[in-house]
C-alpha cells in the first residue's frame, strides 16, 4: 500500500502565513521527482503551528497535487484523543489515503492508553499509520501494544523513529510480514530496509527527491551496492539536516536548492544557525545539489 520514498512535506510561509501556491508547486515537484507518496502536516509541516483549517487546506491541496499518482498519508497527531479524531475526519473527508498518528505526546499515558487513543482514531474509517517517535512523544508504542493495534482493520503500518534498528525484526515478528514499516530516520533506511522495511517517511526527500526514490527503488530491486553508493551520496545530508531544530535546516536547504521557496518558519521555529548553514552547504556540494 505504502512504500519507498515519501517526503514529509515542508510548509511554506510567506508572511506568516500558508502560501498555498508555492505548495500546490512543490506538490506537484515532488511527484514529477518520483516520490512514491506526500506526507502533509507531518512534524516536518510545522503541524504543531498549523490552525485546523490550515491543516485541512494543506491535506486538499496534497491530494489534489497528488491527483491519484500517489496516496497521500496526512498527519492528524494530537495529545487529544477528540482533537485527533476530529483532525482523522477532516483527512477523510479531504481525500487523504491514510491518517498518521503519534501516540499522545505531554500526557505520557501508558500502553492502555496509548493503545486506546490509537483505537479510538482507527474507528474512523481510514487507514492509519502509527508514528513512534519517542524523541519527540516521550511515550513509546510497545512492540506488544503494536501487535494489537495490528489486529484491528484500519492500523496498516508503522513509521519507526525510534532508531532502534533491531525493532524492525521484532514488529514484523509481532504484527506479520504484511505490516508495512517505513522508517522515521533517514540514515537507516539502508540498514531498515534490509531487515523487512519497504521504505522512509523522509525529511532529506524535500531537498533531494529524485536521490532518495532511486535510493528506495535500488532497495526494492535488491542492488544493494547501487543503494550504499546513494547511501553514501546522501549520508552528509541526512546528517546535516538535523545538525539544529527541524525543519530549521531543510528550509534552509531547499532555499538552496529551488530559490523561490522561502526558509520562512512560524515561532517558536527560527532560523538554522550559522554553523547548520555551513553544514547544509558541504553536505548539498557533496550530493551534487549545488
Amino acid at each position: 500500500m505504502f512504500f519507498g520514498s515519501i517526503p514529509a512535506l515542508v510548509t511554506p510561509f510567506a508572511a506568516g502565513r500558508v502560501d498555498e501556491a508555492l505548495f500546490r508547486a512543490f506538490v506537484a515537484w515532488q511527484v514529477a521527482e518520483g516520490s512514491n507518496g506526500l506526507v502533509p502536516c507531518g512534524t516536518t509541516g510545522e503541524a504543531a503551528t498549523l490552525t485546523d483549517a490550515e491543516h485541512r487546506r494543506l491535506i486538499e491541496i496534497a491530494v489534489e497535487g497528488a491527483a491519484g499518482k500517489v496516496p497521500v498519508i496526512a498527519g492528524c497527531g494530537s495529545n487529544s484523543t477528540a482533537h485527533a479524531i476530529a483532525l482523522t475526519r477532516a483527512a477523510k473527508e479531504a481525500g487523504a489515503d491514510a491518517a498518521l498518528h503519534v501516540p499522545p505526546y505531554y500526557n505520557r499515558p501508558n500502553q492502555d492508553g496509548i493503545y486506546a487513543h490509537l483505537a479510538a482514531v482507527a474507528g474512523e474509517g481510514i487507514p492509519i499509520v502509527l508514528y513512534n517517535v519517542p524523541a519527540r512523544t516521550i511515550t513509546d508504542i510497545a512492540v506488544e501494544t503494536m501487535a494489537k493495534l495490528a489486529k484491528l482493520p484500519n492500523v496498516v503500518g508503522v513509521k519507526d523513529a525510534t532508531g532502534n534498528l533491531a525493532r524492525v525484526s521484532a514488529q514484523r515478528e509481532a504484527c506479520g510480514p504484511d505490516f508495512v514499516q517505513l522508517s522515521g530516520n533517514d540514515d537507516m533506511a539502508l540498514g531498515f530496509n534490509a531487515m523487512g522495511g519497504v521504505g522512509c517517511i523522509s525529511v532529506t526527500a524535500n531537498v533531494a527527491p529524485r536521490l532518495c526514490s532511486e535510493f528506495q527503488k535500488a532497495t526494492r530491486e535488491q542492488r544493494w551496492d547501487d543503494a550504499l553508493a546513494l547511501q553514501d551520496r546522501l549520508y552528509p545530508l541526512h546528517a546535516a539536516l538535523f545538525t539544529d531544530a527541524s525543519p530549521g535546516p531543510v528550509k534552509y536547504a531547499l532555499n538552496r536548492v529551488r530559490p523561490d521557496f522561502p526558509a520562512d518558519l512560524r515561532l517558536p521555529m527560527t532560523e538554522a544557525s550559522a554553523a547548520s548553514k555551513k553544514a547544509v552547504d558541504a553536505a548539498l556540494s557533496h550530493a551534487g545539489l549545488i
